[in-house]
């Protein structure tokens, strides 16, 4: 029921913006945080967070009958694309119909997307927000004591009630209260003794439940995957439990109690021998025993600390190496780049980094200065959703299917990280906020790193020849970097950006295994999963991301090429191909939305091109290609309950029209969902419109296949995935050709007192 409220005028306050083509615009942009906002996607601010809550909170108040709420997610509602470009002097696209005035009037003011839950009757809602001029100034001056005049904040422009079972994200609240809600609960402390753990012993995680047709989808549901823990710090993957608890995340009670069945010897109680349904909902243990069709089972008890204090009192783990000498990584003439609030510019690079409490980290309005010209090539960045699917089909196992960027948040759960461990050099920071649940911010410290590393040769060319001479470039890479960690895994998240044109998305996936029980006497070599130690099983699974790129490939209008390269189809001994050594690329341009696949058989590559912009030498439209070794499909099967909710993983890449409120491919409120649903990807695409030079949207599926080792536990060493995205036919020759030649005095021979003086010379 859209409600608009009035609210008071602010003085209006202008800050100074220089665009990327240099010229200089007025805005009328908010302060944040008591400094100016300097570029209009500038992610919310803690005190902006505050003010925008205290503002619903006044709304619900007076005109609403709601009369307890809980606060999910706070979103900044960006400016159009169009408004953004104008002001930043960019390309507009093809049609678009904004002066500069209105553009800078739109970018001025601060919307926010409030998702809320009512505490009492389990509805959630989206409250838009319009913030005034100095709302955030306002907050840090007088914090709590403005309540008594919220509208002087801002105004409620709209309030939605969403449908009936939609659900915003788990929040750090509710996932961190799970395990004090088994504690307190007299059956799951009855079936913990039982086996021999004590309630204060008692951990879990708290995940989305994913997909339980058992239960009212209007329910905020939580399953928590339990485990003992002998001691504060000690590592409790290490001791699964042999059941799995659903709790009700609103009234934070246990609605159920579950115990997964478990196989037999092989032969006795093969993977068919049992059709996976869903037990009773029940908290009776007998009833979940005589469903499980088994005898508990005791968790392993064995210690497999990675802390060093801990591993100190095992004498089974290895001490500590000691033979690693200092590594350092020194600047003593400071950083290559620069910082002007979240915009960042180096090495003819400039772009905004910010912090989005769903996608994490997000780039946007990223241009190159080639030799003057600054050059538009993506407009937005950032990592749309992952779904983690395990391939153990025995309930409850196969509602382990984690949507982490869109159930969590991978900024919400994004760390604050350490100088010299996490980022290692010359470093600068920058921080995030987001809401709690009781409406206030919370702000990680130091959440996205920002620093330069050594890239190796970028070229070099040696004339073999007497007399010849030697030309090298080291190459730089500028690095910003998240690390999320969500329950047992961690993310790594680098955007890297090279002296040579290229940008790489590399992904590392470390953390602990998701890990469960197996009991004495079950199939030794498990059809699902792998014993990484006596008794715990790990089980097979996926780590499938969904990359949106928004391109803007010297300009906004856009055009996929998909390249095939095969053998000439001439055979040995054909005029056409005598030799028979013959191999050509076949192109074809993507026209029409939808779902395409990788072909290895092809060597299929995609680039994004300009057809309306060629090269000067090759005639060949400017454009970017994508390349990575990571095209894994999903291997759930379409029609499963998890192929319908992750869709996007059905193809390796997407494409689909701009259309500012398509922004995750796996639906906007993704906890409990079920089947297909409108707000998804595949129906965006189901009538194949036209993507040819228009503004496109491509969903690029990457990620990886674990089947798990002994060597992944206790903690898993880092798994590396890359998109690369490389100039094609864009630049007139090696953007990198201009790098100088590289003489580290520092540098020394391993042999002390050796001579030095050849090196680096030509």
């Amino acid at each position: 029921m859209p409600v608009t409220t009035t609210s008071t005028t602010s003085n209006t306050t202008f800050n100074s913006l220089k665009s990327h083509n240099g010229v200089e615009a007025k805005l009328n942009l908010k302060p944040c945080n008591g400094k100016g906002v300097n570029h209009p996607l500038d992610p919310l601010s803690a005190d902006e967070i505050a003010a925008a809550s205290l503002v619903v909170r006044e709304y619900l108040a007076t005109q609403t009958t709601i009369k307890a709420v809980k606060f999910a997610s706070s979103l900044h509602v960006p400016p159009s694309k169009s408004a953004v470009l104008a002001v930043l002097g960019l390309p507009l696209p093809r049609n678009a119909k904004i002066d500069l005035k209105s553009a800078q009037q739109e970018c001025s003011r601060r919307m926010v997307e409030v998702q809320i839950i009512d505490a009492i009757e389990g509805s959630a809602y989206e409250v838009f927000v319009e913030l005034n001029q100095n709302a955030g100034t306002i907050w840090k001056q007088n914090g709590p004591i403005a309540a008594s005049g919220a509208l002087q904040l801002g105004k409620v422009n709209k309030l939605i009630k969403l449908p009936y079972g939609a659900q915003p994200g788990l929040t750090p609240e509710e996932v961190n209260e799970a395990e004090f809600v088994l504690r307190k609960d007299p059956k799951v402390v009855q079936i913990a003794r039982e086996v021999g753990v004590e309630p204060e012993n008692l951990y879990a995680d708290g995940w989305s439940i994913g997909y339980d047709d058992r239960f009212d989808p209007g329910l905020r549901l939580q399953q928590c995957l339990v485990y003992a823990r002998k001691s504060e710090h000690e590592n409790l993957y290490a001791h699964p439990m042999d059941f799995s608890v659903v709790i009700d995340s609103n009234k934070m009670e246990v609605l159920a109690i579950d115990f997964p069945r478990h196989r037999g010897p092989k032969g006795t109680n093969d993977p068919t021998s049992f059709d996976g349904q869903p037990g009773p909902i029940t908290t009776n243990a007998e009833e979940a025993y005589e469903f499980a069709q088994r005898e508990r089972i005791p968790p392993p008890m064995k210690s497999f600390d990675f802390l060093p204090d801990l591993m100190a009192q095992d004498p089974s783990m290895p001490p500590l190496r000691t033979d690693l000498k200092p590594l350092h990584v020194s600047q003593p003439e400071g950083v290559s780049f620069s910082l002007n609030g979240n915009e960042l510019s180096w090495q003819k690079w400039k772009f905004h980094i910010g912090f989005h409490p769903r996608d994490g980290l997000v780039l946007s309005t990223v241009t190159y200065n080639d030799n003057g010209t600054v050059r538009p090539l993506f407009y937005r960045m950032s990592v749309a959703e992952m779904v983690v699917p395990y391939a153990e089909p025995a309930h409850p196992h196969p509602r382990k299917f984690a949507f982490d960027v869109g159930e969590y948040g991978m900024g919400t759960l994004a760390n604050s990280l350490s100088l010299g461990c996490d980022c290692l050099g010359t470093i600068a920071y920058l921080d995030g906020s987001h809401v709690a649940l009781d409406g206030s911010a919370t702000t990680i410290q130091r959440c996205i790193c920002i620093h330069e590393e050594d890239a190796g040769l970028a070229w070099k060319h040696t004339d073999y020849r007497v007399g010849g001479k030697v030309r090298s470039a080291r190459g730089r890479k500028l690095v910003v970097q998240m690390i999320s960690t969500v329950a047992n895994y961690e993310y790594i998240f680098n955007y890297n950006f090279y002296t040579d044109g290229s940008v790489q998305l590399e992904t590392r996936l470390t953390g602990i295994l998701n890990l469960y029980c197996k009991r004495p006497g079950e199939e030794e070599e498990a059809t699902y999963g792998v014993e990484v130690a006596p008794g715990i099983n790990a089980h097979h699974h996926q780590h499938l991301f969904s990359l949106r790129l928004d391109p803007m490939i010297d300009g906004v209008e856009n055009t996929v090429v998909q390249s095939d390269i095969t053998p000439t189809p001439f055979p040995t001994g054909h005029p056409a191909n005598h030799a028979g050594n013959g191999f050509q690329v076949n192109k074809t341009s993507l026209t029409k939305a939808g779902g395409y696949d990788w072909d290895s058989s092809k060597h299929r590559l995609w680039t994004i091109t300009n057809p309306n912009k060629k090269h000067y030498a090759s005639n060949l439209p400017v454009a970017y290609k994508i390349h990575t070794k990571d095209w894994d499909p999903l291997l759930a099967r379409n029609d499963s309950q998890i192929g319908q909710r992750a869709e996007f993983a059905q193809h390796s890449m997407w494409l689909s029209k701009y259309n500012e409120d398509q922004l995750w491919p796996a639906r906007k409120y993704v906890p409990q969902s079920r089947g297909i649903v409108s707000d998804s990807i595949g129906p965006w695409t189901k009538d194949q419109h036209s993507v040819e030079d228009e503004d496109v949207i491509l969903w690029l599926t990457y990620g990886t296949t674990h089947i798990p080792r002994p060597e992944d536990f206790p903690v898993m060493p880092v798994e590396h995935l890359s998109v690369w995205l490389k100039p094609n036919n864009f630049f007139n020759f090696n953007p990198a050709h201009d790098l100088p030649q590289l003489d580290d005095k520092r540098s020394r021979l391993v042999v002390q007192g050796a001579d030095n003086s050849n090196c680096c010379r030509a």
